[in-house]
């Protein structure tokens, strides 16, 4: 599977509502949050490493699997309290910077990101964590293969 063939919506919501975000067709439409295509599972691992300073082995394992339904996913993953708190607390200087280090992986370069597709990305997961800090929810990762 490549990152172009996959979609995930990140969505901000109550611990007890992963189950219900599991069986959705689309939860960026029934949760606050937003739908992105070709972002997978190590796009997110590479966000919280930059994030948190871990490794990224260490910060893909954090991520959290949460459900795979199948190879195909979709898979609901939790994206790490602290790297939310790390984004709600970032200013706009701070943002394009991990956008900037992100779009210089080697995942995002293989994916050809733009650095501007890279600060999108970041920029929307600030917002939502800025939300998701203030209301006391977790954010969500739900990543479907498309083909």
């Amino acid at each position: 599977m490549t990152a172009s063939n996959v979609t995930a919506s990140v969505v901000a919501a109550d611990l007890d509502e992963a189950a219900d975000i599991v069986a959705a067709e689309r939860p960026a439409a029934d949760w606050r949050g937003f739908e992105t295509r070709g972002a997978s599972q190590a796009h997110f691992a590479m966000l919280h490493a930059l994030l948190s300073g871990r490794y990224f082995d260490e910060a893909q394992s954090e991520l959290g699997l949460l459900h795979a339904e199948s190879v195909d996913g979709p898979w609901l993953l939790r994206f790490p309290a602290y790297s939310v708190q790390r984004l709600a607390a970032l200013d706009e200087a701070g943002l394009e910077a991990v956008a900037e280090e992100l779009a210089a992986t080697e995942d995002f370069e293989a994916g050809q990101w733009r650095a501007a597709d890279a600060l999108k990305l970041v920029q929307q997961m600030a917002e939502l964590a800025d939300a998701a800090a203030a209301q006391g929810k977790a954010i969500f990762l739900w990543i479907v293969n498309d083909e």
